[in-house]
């Protein structure tokens, strides 16, 4: 009988595979936070075009959010909790951009396309992820 604590084992291509995924995702997830502590103009007026306002303490402080949940997503014993702050994060990113009517598979599907990084990422390099969603040949 097999427990859900059960560790599968990660093969050396995917535990790799699963580490430039989860890298990427870090990185253009910091340089996203980054960028709203300055915050420049071009972060305002697109906060401005989504309906947030041209708030630079808005925009600040889903710069530290941002950082935050990427911090947490990128040590290895709090992923798990970073993944799932960082899926609502982007969920509601995914949500400004249904309401204001962007593009579909550019501006929308973007936080949907990075979800499935960063989860990929962390199921190939996460053996207890493996264990708790197992897929079956």
């Amino acid at each position: 009988m097999s427990t859900i604590a059960e560790t599968a084992p990660v093969s050396r291509p995917a535990l790799w595979l699963g580490r430039v995924l989860s890298g990427l995702v870090i990185v253009f997830m910091l340089f996203d936070g980054a960028i709203k502590l300055v915050p420049w103009p071009i972060v305002t007026e697109t906060m401005d075009r989504i309906g947030y306002g041209s708030s630079e303490s808005l925009a600040r402080s889903l710069g530290i959010i941002s950082i935050v949940c990427t911090i947490l997503y990128a040590i290895p014993p709090t992923s798990f909790v970073g993944a799932i702050l960082l899926t609502g994060y982007l969920g509601g990113a995914m949500a400004s951009h249904v309401r204001i009517g962007s593009p579909l598979f550019t501006h929308i599907l973007f936080g949907f396309y990075l979800g499935l990084m960063l989860w990929g990422g962390l199921w190939l390099r996460d053996g207890s992820l493996r264990g708790l969603i197992p897929f079956r040949r």
